[in-house]
C-alpha cells in the first residue's frame, strides 16, 4: 500500500445516506476541506450519484481514493460480476480503490465469497480488497484463507460500544478496524464529557470523538452535510487527546449502545 493511499485512508467521507444534489454539495464541500476518500457502496443506492459528483470535481482521480461495497445479495458468483461492473460504470472507474464484502457471507459461501473478492482484486477491478462487520472468527477466518493485505474491517465503532475484542483482533490479524456510525448517529452528544473534554483541547465535541477513533488507531468515517462541520471533522490532526481523557472516553464504552443490531440488519453475524 503506498504512502498516498495511507494518508487519505485516515479520513474517509461517507455518503450514506446521501443522493443528488445534497450528496454533490456534500462531496465538493467535502474536497475542499481535503478529503480525498470516499465511501460508498452498492445497497446505498448512490453510486451513480458519487460518480457523477465526482466528475464534476475539477481533481485528477489519481488523487481520489473511491471504495465501494458488494451486496450481498450478490455474492453468488453468478451475479458478483454484473453487479461489480456496474459498480464501476456508476462510478465512471476502471477500478475501484477498495473494494469490500459489504457484511459476511453465509457459512456455506464464506470462502468461496472470498475468493471472489481477491479475484477481483487479481483481475484489477480493484486495487485493493476489504471486509465489513465481521466478528472475530470472521476476521481470523478471512485472514487465513486470503494471502494478501485486507485494508479494513468497517464496522460500528464509536465511544459508546465496546470494539475490544475486535481492536484486540486487528492487532493480531493486521486488518485494521474503519468506523462507520462514528458518532453513533449523535447520541454521543447526549454524554456532557465531549463537551468538556472539548472545551479543554478548542474543538467541537464531534472532532474529540473523530481524534478518539483514530488514536485508537481505527480509521475515521464521518458524514455531514454542512460545510463547516465537513471541514471540521476533517480537521483533527492538529492536537492530541491525553492518555487520561482517552482512559475517560473509553469508559463509555460500558453503555454498550449498538445501533446495527440484528433487527435493523438481517446479514449481522453474532457480534462479539
Amino acid at each position: 500500500m503506498n504512502i498516498l493511499f495511507q494518508k487519505q485512508f485516515q479520513r474517509v467521507f461517507g455518503t450514506f445516506p446521501l443522493k443528488g444534489t445534497d450528496l454533490q454539495n456534500a462531496i465538493a464541500s467535502a474536497i475542499q476541506s481535503g478529503y480525498r476518500a470516499f465511501d460508498t457502496a452498492q445497497m446505498y443506492g448512490n453510486e451513480a450519484d458519487t460518480g457523477n459528483a465526482l466528475d464534476a470535481i475539477e481533481l485528477d482521480r489519481s488523487e481520489i481514493c473511491l471504495i465501494t461495497k458488494i451486496h450481498p445479495d450478490h455474492y453468488d458468483p453468478e451475479i458478483f460480476w454484473a453487479s461489480l461492473d456496474q459498480s464501476l460504470s456508476y462510478l465512471r472507474v476502471p477500478s475501484v480503490d477498495v473494494l469490500f464484502l459489504h457484511w459476511p457471507p453465509r457459512e456455506k459461501m464464506f470462502e468461496t465469497t472470498l475468493d471472489l473478492l481477491a479475484e477481483a482484486q487479481q483481475r484489477g477491478l480493484a486495487k485493493s480488497i476489504g471486509i465489513s462487520n465481521f466478528n472475530r472468527s470472521m476476521m481470523l477466518r478471512a485472514r487465513k484463507h486470503i494471502d494478501g493485505p485486507i485494508v479494513a474491517n468497517q464496522v460500528e465503532f464509536h465511544p459508546l460500544l465496546d470494539q475490544s475484542i475486535l481492536l484486540e483482533t486487528a492487532n493480531e490479524t493486521g486488518i485494521p478496524l474503519m468506523s462507520y456510525s462514528a458518532i453513533a448517529r449523535g447520541e454521543v452528544f447526549k454524554y456532557p464529557i465531549f463537551s468538556e473534554i472539548a472545551e479543554i483541547y478548542g474543538k467541537t465535541p464531534a472532532q474529540i470523538v473523530l481524534r478518539w477513533i483514530l488514536q485508537k488507531g481505527v480509521i475515521a468515517n464521518s458524514m455531514s452535510t454542512k460545510p463547516d462541520n465537513i471541514s471540521k471533522n476533517f480537521d483533527v490532526m492538529d492536537f492530541t487527546i491525553s492518555s487520561i481523557d482517552m482512559a475517560k472516553i473509553d469508559e463509555l464504552g460500558k453503555v454498550n449502545y449498538r445501533i446495527v443490531t440484528k433487527d435493523r440488519a438481517p446479514w449481522a453475524p453474532d457480534w462479539d
